[in-house]
């Protein structure tokens, strides 16, 4: 007899709508919105291996590291499990160095675990430390 296949999460459309909510929210940067897709436990490793517990803690970082700063959601790639979701967000980043220098297709990927309708997890990736060395001059 065929084993039973596992049951998936049926909101995973509502799970890419929390993640592209609290992606917006954080591009404004609103720190209290982005925090009400949340969960209690949520745990944010961002660039560099840092840690936050609230959204306001990668928003103060990106404001030491770019004027600003703003995604351009490409797409949504979505995992679905029996308890949670895990929805990858892959696009590129643009705006202005600190300095007012524009810059755009810096490449970055977001992994999220959404679990009962709340953000748990997220992992960020991108190549701004890349295009920082490039940008004073340092080929590494």
């Amino acid at each position: 007899m065929p084993a039973a296949a596992p049951a998936f999460s049926a909101n995973t459309d509502d799970d890419v709508a929390i993640v592209r909510a609290f992606l917006e929210a954080s591009m404004k940067p609103d720190a209290e919105r982005a925090a009400s897709f949340i969960a209690s436990d949520f745990k944010l490793t961002f660039t560099g291996g840092r840690t936050f517990d609230h959204p306001s803690g990668s928003i103060g970082f990106n404001a030491k590291r770019y004027r600003w700063v703003k995604k351009a959601m490409d797409r949504f790639d979505v995992v679905p499990g029996s308890e949670e979701t895990i929805v990858y967000s892959i696009g590129t980043l643009y705006g202005e160095w600190p300095d007012g220098t524009a810059f755009k297709d810096n490449r970055y990927i977001d992994r999220f675990v959404v679990r009962g309708g709340k953000i748990t997890r997220m992992d960020v990736w991108n190549d701004s430390a890349e295009r920082i060395l490039t940008h004073r001059g340092i080929e590494a």
